[in-house]
């Protein structure tokens, strides 16, 4: 996976069980898994890399895909959002691979931004 400044680089689907996403995913589109612990997998093979995060219930909070971008600088990043009138969701914290917070457009859309940097 390139690393573009700005870019849609991942996307994320909320999850309840990871065996059946896996198995359905695998038989039906071939795409690869890496297991992250039990409550996240990674996915290629879909043209876009992505994820499934595990949620005792997917109608929680947000629903569907979520759309993570890309920075170099995820701390100018987060200020440039919210000078631009989006709000913060879930601050800067640290996950395997990186670091990534996420945000609100002011629509209400919910979209994250992540970094490998520390």
């Amino acid at each position: 996976m390139t690393n573009v400044e700005n870019s849609i680089n991942y996307i994320e689907f909320p999850m309840t069980d990871p065996e059946a996403v896996i198995m359905f995913y695998e038989t039906v589109f071939g795409w690869s898994f890496q297991r992250w612990g039990d409550d996240y997998i990674s996915f290629n093979g879909a043209e876009v890399e992505g994820g499934f995060n595990r949620q005792a219930d997917v109608n929680t909070g947000r629903s569907g895909a979520l759309v993570i971008l890309y920075t170099n600088n995820l701390e100018k990043k987060l200020d440039q959002i919210k000078v631009a009138g989006g709000t913060i969701v879930e601050d800067i914290y640290a996950f395997p691979g990186g670091r990534r917070f996420h945000f609100a457009d002011p629509s209400g859309n919910e979209l994250a931004v992540w970094s490998e940097k520390g």
